[in-house]
């Protein structure tokens, strides 16, 4: 991956101090949005930090770390070392990353988005039912082989808890499974039901060749492949390359999450089945307007149960030009 981006909205950023409670009405809240990566997902997402930067009068930012953990690490740092008034993150690796995290909700507000870290002293989470949502994906995947078939499920890590949580509700939905968010099934190898049975889940580590290079891979192994499921933004495209240049358009459905514009593309060209959306641009607005409330001494705007829930949908042919027009008008696009 390449070097860390630094997006900055509203106007210029100015060196803060302390990350109190303590209302300054004089000064704007510095809050950053912190990402796990690099993609058109968090872009999404940097518009609704944009939009409601100037709704609330905030000065935000938005990092995106390129290079894995240590770079998230980093970028922590450096934001506490300048006294930032709120941090909202997507932890890269929330088991190992505790201690980071409590430092920082130690010296400022600190909120979670996309992916949670439940153990940590954070004060909120905003995302949606990542386990729901894996369910809703696999429900896609049963519409789209309704007889059955070899599926295999593509992620970028399993470090995270929302990549967990989301293959977990695939696997527990394909295999007819009662509702537990607390499962936990081994990260690889082959796992059977009646119906279904997922061959692999291949990991890439946000490296988009090697994320193509593991569903050629899987065709050249498996003839008989007849779904791959995507669950990071990028997979699916890349899936999809994969699949058309084997000549098995047709042959493997594709089953994706995420909004990118190739699969909402995809699914109306029909090369893809359907997906599962998130809604970042959400993550974004609701972050800022959260962490500045709360650098203004307002703590009635943490979600009960420290939890926003943000619902997932599901798009498939039938309504994707609808909701490809509506992501447009959120996020400006053309």
């Amino acid at each position: 991956m390449g070097k860390s981006i630094l997006l900055l909205t509203a106007l210029a950023l100015v060196a803060c101090g302390g990350g109190s409670d303590t209302p300054t009405p004089d000064k704007k809240p510095q809050i950053a949005f912190v990402t796990n990566g690099v993609g058109p997902f968090w872009t999404i997402a940097a518009k609704g930090v944009e939009k409601a930067a100037k709704e609330f009068d905030a000065d935000a930012e938005v990092q995106m770390p390129g290079e894995g953990v240590a770079d998230q690490k980093r970028i922590v740092q450096a934001l506490l070392a300048r006294g930032i008034d709120g941090i909202a993150i997507s932890p890269i690796d929330p088991d190992n990353q505790t201690d980071l995290l409590n430092e920082a909700a130690a010296n400022t507000n600190l909120i979670t988005h996309d992916s949670d870290a439940p153990g940590s002293n954070r004060l909120a989470f905003i995302g949606i039912d990542n386990y729901t949502a894996g369910r809703e994906c696999g429900k896609l995947v049963k519409e789209a082989l309704p007889d059955g078939g070899n599926i295999l499920i593509t992620v970028g890590r399993l470090e995270q808890l929302n990549a967990r949580q989301r293959r977990q509700g695939v696997i527990d939905e394909l295999l007819g499974r009662s509702f537990d968010p607390e499962r936990r099934d081994p990260n690889s190898g082959a796992i059977s039901g009646d119906k279904y049975t997922i061959l692999d889940t291949r990991t890439d580590q946000f490296d988009y060749a090697k994320a193509k290079a593991v569903v050629e891979d899987a065709i050249a192994k498996y003839p008989d492949l007849h779904g791959v499921v995507g669950l990071f933004a990028y997979n699916p495209p890349l899936a999809l390359e994969a699949i058309k240049e084997a000549g098995r358009l047709g042959d493997t459905k594709i089953i994706a999450f995420d909004e990118e514009d190739p699969t909402l593309q995809g699914i109306i060209d029909g090369h893809i089945y359907g997906t599962v959306v998130q809604n970042p641009y959400k993550y974004g607005y609701e972050s800022v307007r959260i962490l500045a409330a709360l650098k203004r001494g307002d703590r009635s705007v943490l979600p009960p149960g420290g939890v926003l829930d943000v619902p997932a949908r599901q798009i498939r042919r039938d309504n994707v030009e609808a909701f490809w027009r509506e992501l447009k008008q959120l996020t400006g696009a053309n």
